[in-house]
């Protein structure tokens, strides 16, 4: 059985579906206070907090858990700079419990939910799992205490990690039962769908040193991400070692383009407003992930214009949910 804290989640959703096409038996621990219970159909369902040491516990006992997938975390980059207590409490210390309980009952493998803000702002690119690790928000640095909190749970209680470290996420599930389902929504792609019916788009910035003068970042479909997750557990189910890897795919996208993209799929105009640059925003994020593809054997398949296509019908039924 695989535990999945935050299953209820973006990605833990769409990792809790590839786990059960691949035969594994699945058990889902979450607050809920972001994730939707809709989008796990008849997965066991435990309710819980992971900053509450009594529920993660309750979840194992009296189950065999042989793994743990961590998706469980507060995420909002901006939200992590004025409320850091927040973040430093739920991420670090829930995932403290939670491998406080993975100790006491002997389950000694886990796959988890990094981010590329752990390297901060790119000294070069496309960015390799060597590069330097100086985020720049506490988001980031819960993320990087985390994974050298697993380096060392693994030194002295050989409990071996996987840690996967994300650029952009894109998509949704190409059957419609999970995608990104987000209060207020914050990235990119699901909020130029938005766009419309009186909302206008913003850009931030189109001065940037870049082809068209807008950021350019590394778009990486959800469920090409869950594969890969899927091939981290098998890697450490089958003896592998404690190590981390970037996930996204050699190539970026450019604001402009992805947005092009969007109204080429949804065969409408949207309407863009330009805006000045934000602070903190670099020019180019893009993935080195020739690292994963050597040790996993995973490469991404899906294209920018599947991830978004897969979006938007995602979209159109989720305001079909919610006009209801």
């Amino acid at each position: 059985m695989i535990l999945v804290t935050g299953g209820a989640g973006y990605i833990g959703s769409h990792c809790v579906l590839a786990l059960q096409e691949a035969g594994y038996e699945v058990v889902v621990f979450d607050n809920l206070s972001s994730g939707h219970s809709e989008v796990i159909g008849c997965t066991e369902l435990f309710q819980g907090d992971l900053t509450n040491l009594p529920d993660i516990m309750a979840v194992f006992e009296g189950r065999k858990i042989d793994a743990v997938m961590h998706f469980a975390a507060k995420i909002e980059v901006g939200e992590s700079v004025i409320a850091p207590q927040k973040y430093y409490y739920n991420n670090v210390y829930g995932t403290l419990n939670l491998l406080n309980a993975m100790k006491e009952f002997n389950v000694s493998k886990i796959v988890f939910s990094s981010t590329a803000a752990v390297y901060g702002e790119p000294e070069y690119t496309p960015i390799n799992e060597n590069h330097p690790k100086n985020p720049i928000n506490p988001y980031g640095r819960t993320k990087l205490m985390i994974e050298n909190i697993l380096d060392d749970y693994d030194k002295a209680y050989g409990l071996r990690s996987v840690c996967f470290r994300y650029f952009n996420v894109a998509g949704a599930d190409t059957q419609g039962r999970t995608g990104e389902w987000h209060e207020p929504e914050t990235h990119l792609i699901p909020n130029i769908l938005k766009a419309g019916s009186g909302k206008i788009f913003e850009i931030y910035g189109a001065d940037y040193d870049t082809k068209d003068g807008t950021c350019i970042r590394d778009y990486i479909n959800v469920e090409n991400l869950a594969q890969a997750h899927l091939l981290g557990l098998e890697y450490l189910l089958n003896g592998g070692a404690t190590d981390c890897f970037n996930l996204g795919t050699n190539e970026g996208s450019s604001v402009k383009e992805v947005f092009a993209a969007c109204e080429k799929i949804t065969k409408s105009e949207i309407p863009v407003k330009i805006h000045p640059r934000r602070a903190g925003d670099a020019a180019v994020l893009v993935a080195d992930n020739s690292k994963v593809k050597s040790v996993l054997g995973w490469s991404p398949k899906k294209t920018l214009e599947d991830s978004i296509a897969s979006a938007y019908q995602w979209e159109k039924s989720l305001q079909g949910v919610l006009i209801a």
